[in-house]
């Protein structure tokens, strides 16, 4: 049974906790780890190897020693040290070879993870991504899967070697007295128990430190992307305040898990020198009933040392564990968030100019007040519909529907009279394009800045684009042309640059509708006019939606549209509009668009 929790568009499905353990851990072991069996079953031969030679050399020592006291000849003594040496030497090279495929197969399903998150992430409206901040994302996608390589790599299997390890030293020192087998059976048992115990008071604080970082990198990566805006208005006192106020909440958080820590240490140490303190009692104890011989007592107390090894290790792995625990449940929370936006059937959109409409269309963000109320649109294909409206009006808010970034709670929306919503979003996407006044610039080549790794556009074709958008000269300056490496966020460009490369990415993906939310809005005047041609050749073969302020941008349109408050207050032909005097666009002509709409 799973507890459905909604809020906005998108759904959050949340698994009792009781399923958190071991059924978690499994679907990700089966998800991404069993897939990479032949390296899995490489690592428990080697795992098997290192633990066959761990409870041979032992054996070696009580020889060399049982010999050594009989006063024997040199030669068996020679023998059983040249035999030690050289287990010891293949023990050594068998441990690094595991080390390597072990790391190897932790960053494949650790990448593979990172992969389908950020997969995940980009696959969730709108709403998903206002409500959680860059950074804290980040911190999911990469904190929480760092937190599981050492999961993936090698704690299933070195947990059961350990585990293995631990049974194959009881049964040899069963085999030399059945009083030390029973008193180390004892030790095992009792320092598993008490680690495991210790364990579950330890995971509930990883939790929480885990989440606090991530609120944590979640606010550095907002305030660094707008360091210019708070320093320009003097809000870097308020955002360092926030800053040591989220380091003092992090604190306790950060002593409790490392309390946590010290907690599991201590027990270890405690366990160990009870072990060594059973092993001397025991040893004695047959040492002078003459039960053993030295050479066993000595193999006695290598095994009690060899024994707190995987008991060590299996405490280590118990951290890595509490972390996991952490960082699963997080995982699994974010894979359980499914956006509403789901693929539609698949129906198809045709090729060419595109009709819009808009019937009888509300919508709102959170519920409640509705930013649309009841919109009528039917825009012919191959016209421009100047849309027009104060902010808050609804505007862009249109375009986001169009692409299907949210739902409208009623009416349809239909693009070359199919519904949107019957349409998978690549296809739909495919045939939309935005443009807006605010251009997102990627750390990459100009080519993929262009095409976003599409290898169907050729070089050829870019480059004509460029040309014909007046960037021919820009684009030859560049040292390694198309190669050309662009800084993140556009740092080297111009704004009226960075403008003309979004529109560059409309005339390469060919699209049947173009919807342009203010994106003439940085050009300069010159730049403005370089671009006008270019437009115009754009928009006679496809469909467009020019939301706008200004004047000048509307000027080409065939319809107008004015919305106000939601609400549709005017529509129709721009000419027909413009001519009558009492009609709103006509006022709004008269007394200055910018001024009014603004």
């Amino acid at each position: 049974m799973s507890l459905i929790i909604t809020g906005g568009p998108y759904i959050m499905k949340v698994k009792p906790k009781k399923s958190n353990s071991m059924g978690q851990y499994a679907e990700l072991l089966r998800r991404y780890l069993f897939p990479q069996r032949g390296t899995l079953i490489l690592l428990t031969l080697l795992l098997f190897a290192s633990i066959g030679l761990q409870l041979v050399n032992p054996q070696i020592i009580r020889y060399f020693i049982d010999q050594a006291q009989t006063g024997s000849a040199m030669q068996p003594l020679i023998t059983a040290a040249i035999f030690f040496i050289g287990f010891s030497l293949v023990q050594q090279l068998v441990s690094v070879v595991a080390t390597y495929y072990s790391e190897n197969v932790g960053w494949k399903t650790t990448n593979k993870l990172r992969v389908d998150l950020a997969a995940h992430c980009l696959s969730l409206d709108m709403s998903f991504h206002k409500s959680h901040t860059s950074g804290s994302l980040i911190e999911r996608v990469d904190g929480d899967v760092n937190a599981l390589a050492n999961f993936f790599s090698s704690m299933i299997i070195h947990l059961f070697g350990n585990l293995l390890l631990m049974a194959g030293i009881i049964v040899l020192l069963f085999r030399e007295n059945w009083i030390i087998g029973a008193g180390m059976a004892f030790f095992v048992i009792f320092a598993v128990f008490m680690i495991q115990w210790i364990r579950k008071f330890a995971v509930p604080v990883w939790a929480g430190w885990r989440q606090a970082n991530a609120e944590f990198y979640g606010f550095i990566g907002e305030h660094l992307e707008g360091t210019e805006d708070i320093r320009a208005n003097g809000a870097v006192g308020f955002v360092m305040n926030r800053f040591y106020t989220m380091l003092r909440k992090m604190l306790p958080l950060r002593v409790k898990a490392f309390l946590g820590f010290c907690a599991m240490w201590n027990m270890s140490i405690f366990v160990f020198a009870l072990g060594n303190a059973l092993a001397f009692g025991i040893s004695a104890y047959l040492w002078y009933s003459q039960n053993i011989s030295l050479g066993t007592v000595y193999l006695i107390f290598f095994y009690t040392e060899l024994l707190a090894k995987p008991i060590e290790k299996i405490r280590t792995q118990m951290e890595d564990l509490q972390k996991a625990d952490a960082s699963i449940s997080r995982i699994r929370e974010l894979f359980a968030t499914q956006s509403e936006i789901k693929d539609g059937p698949g129906a198809l959109l045709p090729k060419g100019p595109l009709q819009v409409e808009f019937r009888d269309v509300t919508f709102s963000y959170d519920g409640d007040q509705p930013t649309l109320k009841g919109v009528e649109l039917n825009l012919k294909p191959g016209e421009v519909l100047g849309l027009l409206g104060r902010t808050g009006s609804g505007k862009s808010t249109m375009a986001r529907l169009l692409l299907r970034f949210y739902d409208p709670q009623s009416g349809t929306i239909a693009l070359g009279g199919t519904d949107i919503r019957d349409c998978t979003l690549a296809e739909l996407r495919k045939h939309v394009a935005l443009v807006t006044q605010n251009i997102e610039i990627m750390q990459g080549t100009i080519r993929d800045n262009l095409t976003f790794y599409d290898n169907a556009i050729t070089d050829k074709e870019i480059i004509d684009v460029l040309t014909e958008l007046g960037l021919g000269s820009w684009y030859e300056s560049m040292p390694e042309g198309l190669d050309s490496m662009l800084a993140s966020g556009g740092g080297s460009l111009s704004a009226g640059e960075a403008q003309l490369l979004a529109f560059a990415r409309v005339f390469l993906t060919k699209p049947g509708l173009v919807i342009m939310d203010e994106a003439s809005s940085r050009l300069d005047p010159l730049t403005e006019q370089r671009i006008e041609k270019a437009v115009s050749k754009l928009l006679t073969e496809r469909s467009c939606i020019m939301i706008a302020h200004r004047l000048a941008t509307v000027q080409r349109a065939d319809h107008i549209l004015i919305l106000d408050n939601g609400h549709v207050m005017e529509t129709g032909r721009r000419e027909q509009l413009a001519a009558d005097p009492n009609s709103r666009f006509s006022q709004l002509l008269a007394t200055g668009l910018e001024e009014v709409l603004v």
